[in-house]
């Protein structure tokens, strides 16, 4: 089972980055949670000396997805740092449109500010306040392109007390008039629950469960089959087409009514539900096609 999880994590990426690119989205949010490796619990110390070395150094499992057509932009696995969140941001650009330049929504980690900088910042030379002596050093601002908002929120003991917006790229009023429309406001909801459905999906990073991740190795195989699989394999029910005119059934039972519709299908990437064994055994140009294919 290891060796077919290694393999199929190495075919599924590569056919998620020849069929995922030049999507164009109006909101990217991003959140990231927390998995437990089993080497925390390895030792023999107490609850609180496991709890103290997974707040030390945890790992984590980054999204990055769209709340519009549901589809994952991206995933990693990592520290909570800025290297990571730079990578993270880098993974959402190569899949965006070279013209997209959408909303971006997080909670109040503040590496990510720096992160969406990397891609989506220019140096800007100051004005001159005085006549004479050296100019001022150029610094590396925001494109004025970029809309970045969060969520802060307050939590006392385990409750949530308090959500504060701010936006920190751009003015609300771009904001709101991108948001509006949907019914929505500043928040990663979205996202939230993208983690939550990845806790049901990969045993790994299930919250509380007896299933611990052997590694970081491990996770990220197991979050990368959960990727492509959710992306292409998995028709989401908000996203359903109907039927003008309902299918009959072969046997007794009721007209077929919907369309299943995946997040791919969504965003106008490959128009079918595929099979995990369809991408597992497809092909992946530019690799060499067999004859009459």
């Amino acid at each position: 089972m290891l060796q077919w999880l290694v393999e199929a994590a190495a075919q599924l990426r590569t056919f998620s980055t020849y069929f995922v690119h030049d999507v164009q989205v109006r909101q990217v949010p991003l959140d990231e949670l927390f998995a437990l490796l089993s080497a925390v619990k390895a030792g023999a110390g107490s609850q609180t000396e496991a709890l103290e070395r997974l707040e030390r150094a945890p790992q984590w499992v980054w999204g990055a997805m769209d709340p519009e057509s549901k589809l994952i932009l991206a995933v990693d696995v990592g520290e909570r740092t800025l290297a990571l969140a730079q990578r993270v941001g880098h993974q959402v650009v190569q899949v965006l449109a070279p013209d997209c330049a959408p909303l971006f929504l997080t909670d109040g980690f503040r590496e990510y500010l720096r992160a969406l900088l990397t891609h989506s910042g220019q140096w800007v030379q100051p004005p001159r306040r005085q006549a004479t002596g050296p100019l001022p050093t150029p610094r590396w601002m925001p494109r004025p392109q970029l809309l970045y908002a969060q969520g802060i929120k307050t939590v006392r003991q385990r409750r949530l007390v308090q959500v504060r917006h701010r936006v920190v790229c751009g003015s609300l009023e771009p904001v709101n008039h991108l948001l509006a429309p949907l019914g929505w406001h500043i928040n990663t909801a979205f996202v939230e629950r993208i983690t939550l459905t990845i806790r049901q999906h990969v045993a790994a990073v299930g919250r509380r469960g007896s299933t611990l991740c052997k590694g970081e190795d491990g996770l990220r195989q197991q979050v990368a089959v959960f990727h492509c699989s959710y992306n292409v394999c998995l028709p989401h029910a908000s996203l359903r087409h109907p039927l003008p005119p309902p299918k009959p059934t072969d046997g007794t039972g009721s007209a077929t009514q919907w369309r299943p519709w995946t997040p791919a299908m969504a965003v106008g990437l490959p128009a079918q539900v595929w099979t995990l064994r369809e991408m597992l055994q497809l092909r992946v140009p530019p690799w060499p096609q067999p004859a009459g294919v």
